[in-house]
């Protein structure tokens, strides 16, 4: 994924808010691979990719959350993900990394997104940005992390 491939990717139609949302974080998780790639600021990134996607189907306000909030958060988001991971942060694929980093800050600061959507959202994003078994990867991290970030709920869905 280079630079300029959030113009190339498909965006799927949104209908409703479960759907614009989905747009957003597949903006989001674009918007912060690009921040971690080419090291822009937050707001060129962000106006970017306003400018250059249709905004008419995206929850734009939970971009901005998703896109800002990582980046505010980011030690504690890498802080909370580091026990789960098999590597170190900087030997994990980029595109990986921005999907997990999202679905952590997701975890951590979004109480009201159930955690199974979270993981499934993540898991999307890997199948469709991802490399060829990445969703695996992203899959098992989530699922050791959930537990620490959402204990009671996932308690409450195991019974």
């Amino acid at each position: 994924m280079n630079r300029d491939d959030s113009q190339d990717a498909p965006q799927p139609k949104a209908k409703g808010k479960i759907a614009t949302r989905r747009v957003a974080r597949s903006l989001a998780m674009q918007a912060l691979y690009q921040w971690h790639m080419a090291g822009q600021s937050l707001n060129e990134i962000e106006a970017q990719f306003r400018v250059d996607n249709d905004f008419s189907a995206v929850d734009g306000a939970y971009f901005h959350e998703l896109l800002n909030g990582v980046a505010r958060n980011k030690g504690d988001v890498d802080q909370a993900l580091t026990p789960h991971l098999d590597r170190a942060l900087d030997e994990l694929d980029p595109v990986e990394l921005a999907i997990l980093r999202l679905c952590t800050y997701e975890l951590m600061k979004r109480i009201d997104v159930p955690y199974r959507v979270v993981i499934n959202e993540g898991i999307e994003l890997a199948k469709t940005f991802g490399a060829t078994d990445g969703h695996k990867f992203v899959n098992g991290v989530l699922d050791k992390l959930a537990p620490d970030l959402r204990s009671a709920e996932v308690r409450s869905q195991k019974r």
